[in-house]
């Protein structure tokens, strides 16, 4: 079905004006209502994934990208890789099978979250988990972050629902099964994002209000530690919030055959089908991010701990 920068919507007869060629509302010719409730409905997922499938085959959005005024009507769906110029920066071996390894678990990743299957670890911690995961959670419903929300290293989307209920949220993944999943969460809530394969160590395009990282600065070796925060200082606008939420050392945070360490910073991760994969793992304690953040450009820091499982931290660009 060709784009329509006005139309009646197929399914509520709604009349809409799009914002840009790249809106996919005008290539599935569906009010952003009805593009919001697809993951409800047969016919409107199938106009979002043709949609989808007939914007990519036209080359709109993937040369756009972010920031760009043809991106901003970018609805919950859209996986677009970065466009040229800009290219992923991956200046340690590692990142690579970082990015493979995070493509392979996209199915079962959730498992940790949820303590499923190997993740599993007995009533006892498995219930400080839960309690800890929901402190974490209510922490994150109260970090005042607003406007233009990016969200790096977004993985499956956990987080990225209450952050697209703060502001515009513009969520980029270094592999593309973890944000189909992000993608299907975000339509389960009837919430929008930008989502876009884009590389978490690539420079910014666009300021914003708010940078969020969950379980990300863990896997940023020592080595490279004042590089990323930079990094995050620069997407950030004078005033900005960067939040993120992190992993404390505790044995009983990730899988049964999987074996942590407080004193490396790289661990062997195993997946249900037995494939494994070595990957950066830093645990980071409070006052050594709290320096490595005010070098990198923040004023205001504010870093505090769940009882096992988790760091949670604010700083102001």
């Amino acid at each position: 079905m060709p784009f329509r920068s006005t139309f009646a919507c197929l399914w509520c007869g709604t009349e809409h004006t799009t914002r840009g060629g790249d809106d996919l509302e005008g290539w599935a010719q569906l009010c952003p209502d009805c593009l919001g409730k697809a993951g409800d409905n047969p016919f409107l997922r199938f106009r979002l994934h043709e949609a989808l499938r007939e914007r990519s085959a036209t080359g709109v959005g993937a040369a756009t990208g972010v920031g760009g005024a043809a991106g901003v009507g970018a609805s919950t769906g859209a996986l677009e890789r970065r466009g040229p110029g800009v290219e992923p920066v991956r200046s340690v071996a590692t990142d690579n099978e970082m990015v493979e390894y995070y493509e392979a678990r996209a199915w079962e990743y959730d498992e940790w979250y949820l303590r499923r299957g190997r993740y599993a670890r007995g009533p006892i911690h498995d219930a400080a988990w839960q309690a800890e995961l929901e402190a974490a959670s209510d922490w994150l419903q109260g970090v005042p972050l607003h406007g233009r929300i990016v969200e790096l290293a977004a993985g499956t989307g956990w987080w990225s629902p209450i952050l697209a209920g703060k502001g515009e949220l513009w969520a980029f993944d270094g592999a593309e099964a973890p944000l189909e999943r992000a993608r299907d969460r975000l339509l389960a809530h009837r919430l929008r994002a930008h989502l876009h394969v884009r590389d978490a160590w690539a420079e910014p395009d666009a300021p914003a209000d708010g940078l969020f990282t969950g379980f990300w600065l863990s896997h940023v070796p020592r080595a490279r530690l004042a590089e990323f925060l930079g990094l995050a200082r620069r997407w950030l606008s004078v005033g900005g919030t960067y939040a993120f939420i992190d992993s404390r050392y505790d044995p009983q945070s990730s899988a049964l055959d999987h074996r942590p360490s407080p004193d490396e910073e790289t661990t062997v991760r195993r997946l249900n089908d037995g494939r494994t994969f070595t990957i950066p793992k830093v645990f980071y304690e409070p006052p050594e991010l709290e320096r490595a953040l005010r070098e990198a450009g923040f004023l205001t820091v504010d870093l505090e701990t769940t009882d096992r499982f988790f760091l949670l931290g604010t700083a102001i660009a």
